[in-house]
């Protein structure tokens, strides 16, 4: 790539940040630095780590892991006393190369405590409006397909976005816990491929990516809203109904560019929940990662709150109409 046909974007990207910090001081947060060795890298089952090995000066060996997300920090942070926090952390995930992803990137994320994450919500719509406005197009383009941040967002639950987009009844699949037969059987009507040995999480997945993400972010912001609570690992469950949980997503042009919680405090449930991801990346990948006991710990002591984890080099891309991350990023990682 040369470099003189980055440097404006690379500079937008600079505004763009600026920007962001300067929206979050405005409200009051306080920006944080949060340590990239991690005991664990975080708990889900298709994320995937770089390993490392820690050497004490006794020679004693100890294997950390370059952090995915900064989370079980700030969640740490929430339970010494911190209400509002935000960090742009360089993190780091494995088996992730292309043109939306890679293995070294920039995560914006952010917590308010004691708010719904309605309030996060505003907070990603006011932040797609600065971006707009720093790359100085007022528009987001990702290939042939624009979005309009000042156009107002739609709001869709993912139940009715996989009524709309693919004919299928979700909710009817998880009436009494997740039905992969009757989810197959409702995909494989609605001409999407299943396989015997899918789970129902396998095959939401694939109609979610085929069928759904396509349409989301045309024309103006779209909030994914209520995900299942099986695909909801870190929120806690919605208070209308114990089958979801408090989760959404933002996708921009058909790319999703935010993940968002109502934050689950439960340590037992948070607990159960990492088990039951790390059984599957055992049974899928033949690896787990440790549980992270100081984060359990600390749960007990978190406050309520919503925080959201958005793609920086997403944004960046999105708001200057680049086509890949790699455009935006001042020193990409290597291929």
């Amino acid at each position: 790539m040369n470099h003189a046909d980055r440097r404006p974007l690379l500079l937008a990207r600079n505004r763009i940040r600026d920007a962001v910090r300067d929206y979050f001081d405005r409200q009051g947060f306080i920006e944080v630095e949060c340590a990239a060795l991690q005991v664990s890298p975080g708990n889900e089952a298709h994320l995937h780590a770089f390993a490392t090995e820690r050497i004490g000066t006794d020679a004693s060996r100890r294997v950390l892991y370059l952090h995915t997300s900064p989370e079980f920090a700030c969640k740490k942070l929430l339970a010494a006393g911190e209400e509002k926090i935000y960090c742009l952390a360089s993190v780091y995930r494995n088996r992730e190369r292309g043109s939306l992803h890679a293995p070294e990137f920039t995560m914006l994320e952010w917590y308010r405590a004691n708010a719904s994450y309605d309030a996060v919500i505003e907070d990603c719509i006011a932040i797609l409006k600065l971006a707009a406005e720093m790359s100085g197009s007022k528009r987001f383009r990702f290939r042939d397909l624009q979005s309009d941040p000042y156009a107002g967002s739609e709001r869709i639950t993912v139940a009715d976005a996989f009524r709309r987009y693919a004919g299928i009844d979700l909710m009817r699949t998880i009436a009494t816990g997740p039905d992969a037969a009757a989810l197959a059987a409702a995909a494989t009507k609605a001409g999407i491929k299943t396989a015997p040995d899918d789970t129902w999480s396998d095959i939401f997945s694939r109609v979610l990516v085929e069928r759904i993400e396509p349409h989301l972010g045309i024309g103006k912001p779209t909030i994914l809203d209520q995900y299942p609570r099986s695909e909801a690992a870190l929120a806690r469950a919605s208070a209308h109904d114990p089958r979801l949980a408090e989760r959404f997503e933002l996708f921009i042009c058909g790319v999703e560019l935010a993940n968002g919680f109502g934050e689950l405090t439960d340590a037992a449930e948070q607990r159960r929940r990492f088990e039951m991801e790390m059984e599957e990346k055992a049974r899928i990948y033949h690896e787990r990662y440790p549980i992270d006991e100081d984060l359990l710990a600390a749960l007990s002591a978190m406050p309520e709150a919503s925080g959201v984890a958005l793609g920086f080099d997403r944004l960046v891309m999105l708001a200057t109409a680049a086509d890949s991350i790699d455009r935006v990023m001042w020193t990409p990682p290597e291929n």
